[in-house]
């Protein structure tokens, strides 16, 4: 059964997530990750497998999407809570300019209670 507190802390940590993608904000993003985190997926035809530390890589190479005043338009497709363990669908528009990527999360509820990312699958839509 859902727990609304959960919710809305799983939630959150989403919207860190976003905040700190659209402002290349790594310190932000490095709080809503859990240390061990994995992230994979698909840009195009090539398989990335790992984790997160390439996409700060990427976010710190150039102008964040705040600073080029993309249009980006991020939109939570999908939150469920069980017990200790989540997942949620966030997709995403005008991705530095022009990319659609769907992004499926899993987060799990640390020792001391707080929620985080623990598996970020993706897929570049176009």
């Amino acid at each position: 059964m859902n727990n609304y507190k959960d919710l809305n802390n799983v939630k959150e940590v989403i919207e860190n997530y976003i905040k700190g993608t659209y402002e290349a904000d790594i310190s932000l993003l490095k709080n809503v990750f859990h240390e061990k985190a994995r992230m994979s997926g698909y840009l195009g035809d090539e398989l990335i497998i790992g984790g997160p530390e390439p996409f700060y890589e990427d976010l710190k190479s150039h102008p964040s999407m705040k600073e080029n005043k993309d249009k980006y338009v991020p939109i939570i497709t999908y939150i469920d809570v069980t017990g200790n363990i989540a997942s949620a669908t966030l997709y995403e528009t005008g991705f530095f300019g022009n990319l659609c990527i769907e992004d499926h999360f899993h987060l799990i509820k640390s020792e001391n209670e707080e929620w985080k990312i623990i598996s970020k699958v993706f897929s570049v839509i176009a």
